[in-house]
């Protein structure tokens, strides 16, 4: 182990951002604790299978001298956060970087979103986001720590999902306030539209013409900022809603 442990959830998928973003952590000496959950990626398939993507990520973090540990946790669970940084502590010792960036995400609209749908965006999505966090903050060590997490404006016709993700940005604004007296930091990442395997061609070719770069994100772009807000470097940047994505033009 390195002696210095991350935690970051939702890397089930090969083509993910906290996938992509493992990688760049372990290059920069992080130990990694990444959470998975194998019901949803089968209930909402995105092109890759989620049980080969995290086993090769184990063992690619392992090949780069990582410590690893993966976590199967149904984040919709309220008892799963407290669980979670427990076994990542115990595992690989205090987590002074927490990386957000599972989600629930399944497209709906105001007139055809049910209640259950809604309900479980926002269990997922913030809930958990709390409590985990709050899991974090109690066990960070003592000179501070890194809080980074993924949102989104895309809310027409997404509505639990941008709903839930704006509330999200509020919960991660009062931990950027509430804890930067212990040295943690809090930050957001708007990554813009990732291809990491929901975007059929027709969405594709729509999108990448509304990016001056001529061609779409990719999780690494999105891996490499989080890589900074993890440093030390970014020590003096926090409670910021960063938006990396590539010029887009909504």
């Amino acid at each position: 182990m390195t002696g210095k442990t991350a935690l970051i959830t939702g890397a089930g998928r090969a083509n993910s951002i906290a996938h992509a973003t493992a990688l760049a952590l372990a290059d920069d000496g992080w130990d990694i604790a990444f959470t998975t959950w194998t019901a949803y990626e089968a209930r909402v398939p995105l092109g890759s299978d989620p049980e080969r993507g995290a086993t090769e990520l184990d063992a690619e973090l392992r090949r780069r001298g990582a410590g690893s540990l993966r976590i199967e946790a149904d984040l919709a669970d309220p008892a799963t956060p407290d669980r979670v940084l427990a076994e990542a502590e115990a595992e690989l010792g205090p987590v002074s970087a927490l990386v957000l960036s599972h989600a629930e995400s399944v497209d709906s609209s105001i007139a055809d979103t049910t209640v259950e749908s809604f309900d479980r965006h926002f269990a997922v999505n913030v809930r958990a986001a709390w409590l985990l966090i709050r899991a974090f903050a109690a066990q960070a060590p003592a000179d501070g720590g890194r809080i980074v997490a993924l949102t989104s404006d895309h809310v027409v016709h997404n509505l639990p999902y941008g709903a839930s993700k704006g509330a999200l940005d509020r919960i991660v604004e009062a931990a950027s306030g509430e804890l930067a007296e212990r040295g943690i930091t809090a930050n957001l990442i708007n990554p813009g539209p990732i291809d990491t395997g929901w975007m059929d061609a027709s969405t594709r070719e729509f999108l990448t013409a509304r990016q001056p770069t001529g061609r779409l994100g990719t999780p690494e772009d999105t891996a490499r900022l989080i890589r900074f807000l993890a440093s030390e470097d970014a020590a003096w940047v926090t409670g910021q809603l960063i938006h990396s994505e590539g010029g887009f033009r909504r």
